[in-house]
């Protein structure tokens, strides 16, 4: 009897200030079976940020190139840049058994929520508005104009919460990565992702 395994698509979205950037990065330091979709965006590099590495920093003419050319599973505006998740970062390596993992906007979530059948979503919820307004003014990269603009847009990220799988509030760092551990483990055990087979004999 033999397993076979397909790579399973793990899509994780949430308010700017949410946390799921610092989440996936401890998730992905302990399980080596996950592997980051590097998006491509058109807004500049913020301190720290390597092209290829956390994104892939894109001219708005080269964006329309890879649009043209159906590069994209999907791409959309937010806070007035423009994303996208390129199709070469995702079914090549869901065919090898990886595991993928998206960390993108709420828009573009949505977007893979509704084309593809075999996914697991996960909205990361900050605890209450005052704190996701503590954390993006803490971080110090952003002008206040900004700041504001993603804590507008998150009152209607936040109202999209009940079409994901999963939905998790980043109240305590550790908490919370206890729960996206215990939702992964359930996941790996599904049938979308993890068969047998059985031989004749």
């Amino acid at each position: 009897m033999s397993e076979t395994r397909k790579g399973m698509l793990l899509v994780i979205s949430g308010p700017s200030g949410a946390g799921k950037g610092t989440l996936i990065e401890r998730l992905m330091a302990e399980d080596k079976s996950l592997v980051f979709s590097v998006s491509a965006t058109t807004r500049a590099p913020r301190p720290g940020e390597i092209h290829g590495v956390h994104y892939y920093f894109l001219s708005n003419e080269a964006f329309d190139r890879k649009v043209a050319e159906g590069a994209f599973v999907e791409h959309a505006t937010v806070h007035g840049n423009r994303y996208g998740t390129l199709r070469s970062e995702v079914y090549e390596r869901l065919g090898r058994g990886e595991n993928v993992v998206l960390d993108i906007d709420v828009q573009g979530a949505l977007n893979v929520i509704a084309s593809e059948k075999e996914k697991v979503s996960i909205f990361i919820l900050p605890p209450s508005m005052k704190v996701l307004r503590q954390r993006l003014t803490g971080r110090g990269t952003e002008s206040q104009e900004a700041v504001e603009r993603r804590l507008h847009n998150a009152i209607w990220e936040i109202s999209q919460r009940d079409k994901y799988d999963y939905q998790v509030i980043n109240n305590d760092l550790e908490e919370c990565l206890r729960t996206l551990r215990a939702i992964l483990e359930a996941q790996r055990h599904a049938s979308a992702y993890y068969g047998v087979d059985v031989p004749e004999e």
